[in-house]
């Protein structure tokens, strides 16, 4: 990965290769902790954050899931945010804001164990490629919702996205496509999940998909353009027989999906409909809709 010169740590910043923790740090032992994904984009005013309000809102809705006492306001974190894009001074990227149990307590509670935040940002182009992409549906299961909080970014959470993501790739193909308990369509190790059919967009509803940032800015979107949207279950053979199939994430972006377990999602990648939303995405973040220029936070 590309560096960048700064990380912010618990309310100052330390050179790249000074952020460091302590091998006994809670979270490295049993996972509870809690993370952001956000992009910044190059604009013609400067760089700006994708939703950043957003992804606050929801990274400390789950430090309460997690039961952690953040020390920063939430206005105070997120203006180190903006402040930590502005000193590495890189017009475009990723940001990882994280809040994770410290060292100086061991076992499972973590109550005692000091809360450690920080901010690291870099450079980072698209993540599972520009082009349309070849998918496995898992024979991992997305977490059971009563097995945790499905709506939280957990840290630990994302063990299961890595059995299901390294599953697809040696299996040749380039993304996973996980399942729910029940045999229904859940969504991807870091994406949420879309199929087009008959002019429609259908995709999983919350209960035990992760509420993405993006899915909700991508469903806004379909509906300011007059596309219906259905949030439904639905089992793996509607995906077979459907007309287009995308995943949308932070990371990913709006990604084109080809294949689905080796058979051709609809006569040809990228479809009409998500071609639309891509494009209209694309420009959004970029700066080049003022209608959505509230999504975007300039720094």
């Amino acid at each position: 990965m590309d560096k960048t010169e700064f990380i912010w740590m618990d309310g100052k910043f330390v050179k790249w290769d000074d952020a460091k923790i302590h091998v006994l740090t809670h979270t490295t032992h049993y996972g509870l902790g809690v993370f952001e994904g956000i992009r910044f984009y190059k604009t013609a005013e400067g760089p700006a954050i994708f939703r950043l309000k957003e992804h606050m809102d929801r990274l400390y809705k789950g430090a309460k899931t997690a039961f952690m006492k953040v020390p920063f306001s939430q206005e105070v974190y997120t203006e180190a945010v903006r402040e930590t894009v502005r000193k590495n001074k890189i017009e475009a990227g990723y940001i990882r804001p994280l809040f994770i149990y410290g060292y100086g307590k061991m076992g499972l509670d973590p109550h005692g164990a000091p809360v450690n935040c920080s901010i690291s940002c870099w450079p980072w182009g698209s993540y599972l490629g520009e082009e349309a992409v070849k998918v496995k549906i898992s024979s991992f299961i997305r977490i059971h919702p009563q097995s945790t909080h499905a709506d939280a970014k957990i840290c630990g959470h994302y063990v299961n996205s890595i059995f299901a993501s390294c599953e697809a790739k040696a299996a040749g193909y380039q993304e996973s496509l996980l399942l729910d308990y029940k045999g229904n369509v859940a969504e991807g190790p870091g994406e949420n999940f879309y199929i087009v059919k008959d002019g429609k967009i259908i995709t999983p509803p919350l209960g035990n998909v992760l509420p993405g940032i993006t899915r909700m800015s991508l469903l806004q979107l379909a509906k300011d353009n007059g596309i219906k949207v259905e949030e439904r279950l639905f089992k793996p053979a509607e995906v077979y027989s459907a007309d287009e199939a995308f995943y949308t994430g932070t990371a990913a972006e709006v990604t084109v999906i080809q294949s689905v377990d080796g058979k051709e999602i609809g006569s040809s990648a990228p479809g009409p409909i998500t071609s639309k939303l891509k494009e209209q995405f694309l420009d959004i973040v970029h700066g080049k809709l003022p209608k959505y220029r509230a999504w975007l936070d300039y720094v």
